[in-house]
This record gives C-alpha cells, sequence and structure tokens, in this order.
C-alpha cells in the first residue's frame, strides 16, 4: 500500500507541475516570462499604440496631400462665387460692346426701285451713320462708289464730305439692267475716305444680292457695313466646248457649244459676240477658224464644230487658244474674254487637255471661265504673227 501511494504521488507529480503551469500562448504566460513590472508592461504598450496611432495618422495626411491638388483642378471654378467666375471668364459686357463699337465700321442707308417698263435699277445713297474714324483727328472724308457685279467698269461716285462721320449723301444712279439678268447681278457700295497725298483707303462695304430683295416695290433700308473684299476681277464670262482627238488620223475636233453670262460690250448692254479658236504650235500662229456671229446676247448658242490634222508627233507641242469676241461693223473686233489648254495651261485647261488625250476618240465637254486676253497672250509668249509652214492635209 505504501509502494502503491508512492507510486500514486510520484505519477500524480508530474500532472500536478503541469496543471499549475500556464498555457504559453496566452497572454498571462507572455507577461509572466517578461521580467517588468505589470504597471511598467501598461506604459509601454499604451506609449506603442499612441505611436502607432500618430504614425497612421502622418500616413493619412500624405496621402491625402498628393489627391488634393487634382480635387482643386476639378472643382475650382465650382468653389468661386458667381460674380468671381464671370470676372474671370469673360471681361465685362460693356468692354465687349465697346470693342465691337469700336470695329463696326458704321451703317449705311440707301434705296432701290426697279422699273420694269425701262428695264432699269435706281439706287439711292441715302446717308451714313458711326463710321469709322480714318484719320488721326477722329474723323474721316467719306464718299461711296456704287456699282453692279455683272458691269464692274461702270462704277458712279458720291461727292466727298470733309471731316464726318455721319454724311448725308442723298445721290441716286440710274443702271441699265435686263428683267433676266437682274438675279445674277449683286448691288456693291463702298464707302471710302479720300486721301489727297495717298491712297484712298476704304471703309466698309454693303453689297445686295439683286435675286435675294423684292423689286416690285420700292425699298428703302439700313445695313451695316462689313469689311470690304478684296479687288474683284471683272467677270468676262463662261464658254462651254468639247475636245476630241485620234491619234491614228491625227484629228483634232473642237465643238464650241455655248457662252454665258458675257461682258457688255455696246451701248444697249449687249455684245454681238462669236468665238475664234486658234491652234498655235512652237509658239507661233499656225491655223484658226471662226463661228457664226450672234446678235444681241450675252448667252450666245453655237453647236459649230471644227477640225483641225495635228500629227500624233506635235500634240505635245500644240495650244488650243479659244477667244470670245464682239462683232462690230463700224469699228475694229473687240476681244471679251480668252483662255488656252495644252500641255503648258494650268488648272481646268490642263486637267480638259489631259483627260482629252487620256481618253482618244472620245468627246469631252467641260466649262471655262474666259480670263482677260492680255493675260492670257503673255501666258503663250507668242513669238510672231507669222503662220507656220507645216504640211497639213
Amino acid at each position: 500500500m505504501a509502494v502503491a501511494a508512492r507510486k500514486g504521488r510520484t505519477t500524480a507529480s508530474p500532472h500536478t507541475s503541469i496543471t499549475t503551469t500556464a498555457w504559453p500562448g496566452s497572454l498571462d504566460s507572455w507577461l509572466s516570462w517578461i521580467p517588468l513590472p505589470k504597471w511598467a508592461l501598461i506604459t509601454v504598450a499604451v506609449a506603442g499604440a499612441i505611436l502607432l496611432l500618430l504614425f497612421l495618422i502622418c500616413v493619412i495626411k500624405c496621402c491625402c496631400s498628393k489627391k488634393k491638388p487634382k480635387k482643386k483642378e476639378r472643382i475650382s471654378l465650382c468653389a468661386i462665387s458667381n460674380s468671381t467666375t464671370t470676372n474671370l471668364v469673360q471681361p465685362e459686357m460693356e468692354d465687349l460692346e465697346r470693342e465691337v463699337e469700336q470695329k463696326r465700321p458704321g451703317k449705311l442707308q440707301y434705296s432701290l426701285e426697279y422699273n420694269f417698263r425701262l428695264q432699269e435699277l435706281k439706287v439711292g445713297v441715302k446717308r451714313a451713320v458711326e463710321l469709322k474714324a480714318m484719320e488721326s483727328g477722329g474723323t474721316s472724308d467719306p464718299y461711296v462708289i456704287v456699282y453692279l457685279t455683272s458691269d464692274i467698269k461702270k462704277r458712279y461716285e458720291t461727292k466727298v464730305y470733309r471731316k464726318t462721320l455721319n454724311p448725308i449723301f442723298n445721290e441716286s444712279f440710274t443702271f441699265q439692267v435686263r428683267q433676266a439678268e437682274v438675279s445674277e447681278s449683286t448691288l456693291v457700295m463702298q464707302i471710302y475716305d479720300f486721301n489727297r497725298f495717298a491712297k484712298h483707303d476704304v471703309i466698309g462695304e454693303v453689297r445686295v444680292p439683286l435675286a435675294s430683295v423684292n423689286l416690285q416695290h420700292v425699298i428703302e433700308q439700313w445695313s451695316d457695313l462689313a469689311v470690304a473684299s478684296e479687288v474683284e476681277e471683272e467677270h468676262l464670262g463662261e464658254i462651254c466646248f468639247s475636245l476630241r482627238y485620234v491619234p491614228s488620223t491625227g484629228k483634232l475636233t473642237v465643238l464650241i457649244l455655248e457662252a454665258k453670262q458675257l461682258k457688255r460690250m455696246d451701248s444697249n448692254g449687249l455684245s454681238d459676240p462669236f468665238v475664234k479658236v486658234h491652234l498655235i504650235l512652237n509658239r507661233k500662229k499656225w491655223k484658226k477658224k471662226r463661228t457664226s456671229v450672234k446678235k444681241n446676247t450675252l448667252s450666245p448658242y453655237f453647236n459649230e464644230v471644227f477640225v483641225f490634222e495635228v500629227p500624233f508627233s506635235q500634240i505635245q507641242n500644240v495650244d488650243v487658244v479659244i477667244s470670245v469676241w464682239d462683232h462690230d461693223k463700224v469699228t475694229k473686233n473687240e476681244p471679251i474674254g480668252k483662255l488656252f489648254l495644252g500641255c503648258r495651261a494650268t488648272g481646268n485647261q490642263l486637267r480638259h487637255w489631259s483627260d482629252m488625250l487620256s481618253n482618244p476618240r472620245r468627246p469631252l465637254v467641260q466649262w471655262h471661265i474666259l480670263q482677260p486676253p492680255d493675260m492670257v497672250d503673255k501666258a503663250l509668249g507668242l513669238k510672231s504673227h507669222l503662220r507656220l509652214p507645216l504640211h497639213s492635209r
């Protein structure tokens, strides 16, 4: 029994030591291993928590400070009051109005009256106000030039009014315009500043397309002056013709079809047009033919064909000159306009010629704008007026 009791104590002692020893994973076991009093441990733990909290706050502030400028960029205009935003984004309306007033050339009052029986357009230049000052003294010496785009050479001028920005003209001018051509014309009224010793400066202009107004009754109105356009070239008219070339036979066919909106050459506002077709070889006149004369018209219809024999070996050296003339029984015939086609041509003329060569045996029709005769002659650079002796079939 004693032995058993000793064994029991012997076996019980290890169990007793296990039960009295705390589990290593518990908080008490960790604290029991640290050789510090409990109050010191608590102080260290609180200090560590405070340091950790401060570190987290610093990290959050750094992140926020990096994103903050982006937020400001997005909301900068919204965060400002409406009045401040207006001042920053756009100038004051008064400043804008003042700037517009300074740029505006002024206004012109005019009247239009069309007499259907006489086929006359009467233009009244009444007055102008608030013109732009063109001189150093803050004034201008204005006058008005009046013309129609259908006949640029016929121009009227008002009197010059000295040192005023609000001239009263009260002058009228009459243009002969056929009723059928009214819709194709534009009335131009340009105000200039007179200068005795230098070029006259244009103040502004008013353009009135006659197709846009009702000429059944008298029109009187004000219009704002616009910035004047560049000096426009005189419109001489347009012509339509076809070209056809057959390399195997060496035949060049020119079919003159029609013309339109030709320049007025006669006192009655019309012309007696006919067309000449010249062939130029190596910058010398070679062959020519002409159509019949069409009386009293600005839109003649010809439908006349001309055939020239041009060897294939010479087609690259040939220029075809198309010219429209006004026939006159008493005086010399006057040229209205010209153009030429060939390998030396440019623009639409060169394109038409190239299309003809690229499409043998096929007639190609195209409209062309007439050019000033002297300009075409200069571009051709003709050597002489002698006919080139070249064999033709």
